[in-house]
């Protein structure tokens, strides 16, 4: 037993000099050279600068194109640097076009397989962070956790889980035989205030990092039960104070007039889609604080498909409902003062294609190019409370960065062809 002890110590005795020498050795240093940098979106563009990143963070930025030694360089000296764009609004483990029956022999697995391929894409589209809005627990949770650890290439994921829904609601799984529904059930609908305050805090015991709700009915649900408020105002408040207790914020999905004012009158932080918002929905919204995710590219998606047998005919009917009004909400709360933040359904349409949705913020919304980018930028990263950690690029900030030609601040569109894309201080091949 003592020689045991005695060659433990003397084991520890080597290896510590080593074990502390690493410990003192710094992460590598990249130096990036850009020809134009844009730190933070409505501020001036900066000329030739250097980013100095190290590990996962910038370390400094400093003007023209400066060398340190032993550091790597990447060269950009004849583009455009800036910070990486957020997508709140994004179905990372989902396709677009597959039958709603596919759930019934879809194993929970494939979102995982499916996921890691779209996060790659998502990343080299330029969001380097992403909201999912709905997405098998364990899913969620397997993917964030991917992504954090440096294992899967793709954006930094914030996950609500399963969406909470009513009894029978978008959300809820619909449109088969009842023993399917038994075998399928998400655990996810509530009735009454005090079980909806309960799925809140199962939500959170599973790590969730914000809770969504379907506020009103949903276009691609099989359940043809309209398209304005779901759960009760008194359950509504249920679940955002029972969210805000725990630090958690609350998106509802809410495409009808009355259910959005509900929700808003409730103290949801962001309204998705938003689709029907009339005068009153638009003042609650202004009144409590709550921010408009329009998502416009899902209503690119379903228009794509329509008509060619992938939709059902209930979801057909709500289809054309929602395709006369695209936009319009979204232009009339702009006009009245109500923040416009990024999000776009990917999954409703290809992902990879998210960056499209920024010159609709133009054309549709009546944004400048300076409002758009703020939109998908320091305005979103406020919305998940990281606004001290992605948005901008400052020192000790996290480096997620895009490179791009052009001066997206006068021309948008630009941003739909990147050079280069950093998450985390990891370059997306």
């Amino acid at each position: 037993m003592i020689r045991i002890l005695l060659l433990a110590m003397l084991a520890f005795t080597v290896a510590a000099p080593a074990a502390a020498q690493d410990a003192a050795d710094p992460e590598p240093l990249t130096l990036i050279h850009a020809g134009q940098l844009l730190t933070e979106a409505g501020l001036p563009i900066r000329g030739a600068s250097t980013i100095f990143v190290r590990g996962s963070r910038i370390e400094a930025i400093e003007d023209g194109h400066v060398s340190r030694s032993g550091a790597e360089y990447l060269d950009y000296s004849n583009f455009t640097v800036l910070p990486g764009l957020i997508d709140l609004h994004t179905h990372i483990s989902g396709d677009p076009g597959r039958d709603y029956r596919d759930r019934a022999t879809t194993p929970d697995e494939w979102g995982v397989v499916v996921g890691i391929k779209n996060m790659r894409l998502t990343a080299l589209d330029g969001f380097t962070t992403v909201r999912v809005p709905g997405i098998g627990n364990d899913v969620g949770n397997v993917l964030r956790r991917g992504g954090d650890e440096g294992i899967i290439a793709g954006p930094r994921i914030l996950h609500s889980g399963h969406s909470l829904s009513i009894i029978g609601g978008h959300g809820d799984i619909s449109g088969f035989r009842e023993e399917v529904l038994d075998a399928l059930d998400g655990n996810n609908t509530c009735t009454g205030a005090q079980e909806c305050a309960a799925r809140v805090r199962e939500a959170g015991r599973r790590g969730v990092d914000f809770i969504k709700i379907t506020a009103t009915g949903g276009v691609l649900s099989q359940q043809a039960r309209g398209l304005d408020q779901h759960f009760t105002d008194e359950e509504m408040r249920a679940i955002v104070t029972t969210a805000h207790a725990l630090g958690m914020h609350v998106a509802a999905h809410a495409h009808g007039p009355r259910g959005i004012e509900a929700a808003a009158r409730a103290g949801v932080d962001s309204i998705e889609h938003g689709t029907f918002a009339d005068d009153a929905a638009l003042r609650a919204m202004r009144d409590n604080g709550t921010v408009f995710v329009p998502t416009l590219m899902a209503y690119t998606g379903i228009r794509e498909r329509l008509g060619t047998g992938i939709y059902t005919p209930p979801v057909e009917a709500k289809i054309r409902e929602t395709l006369a009004v695209v936009g319009q909400a979204a232009r009339r709360a702009h006009a009245m003062g109500i923040p416009v933040l990024f999000g776009t359904d990917a999954g409703v349409f290809e992902h990879g294609r998210n960056a499209e949705e920024l010159g609709m913020y133009v054309d549709m919304v009546g944004m400048t190019p300076t409002e758009v980018l703020r939109s998908a930028t320091t305005g979103a990263a406020e919305l998940l409370g990281l606004e001290g950690e992605i948005g901008r690029l400052a020192p000790g900030y996290s480096a997620d960065l895009i490179v791009t030609a052009g001066d997206p601040a006068t021309d948008i569109r630009v941003l739909e062809d990147l050079e280069f894309v950093m998450v985390r201080g990891r370059e997306v091949e």
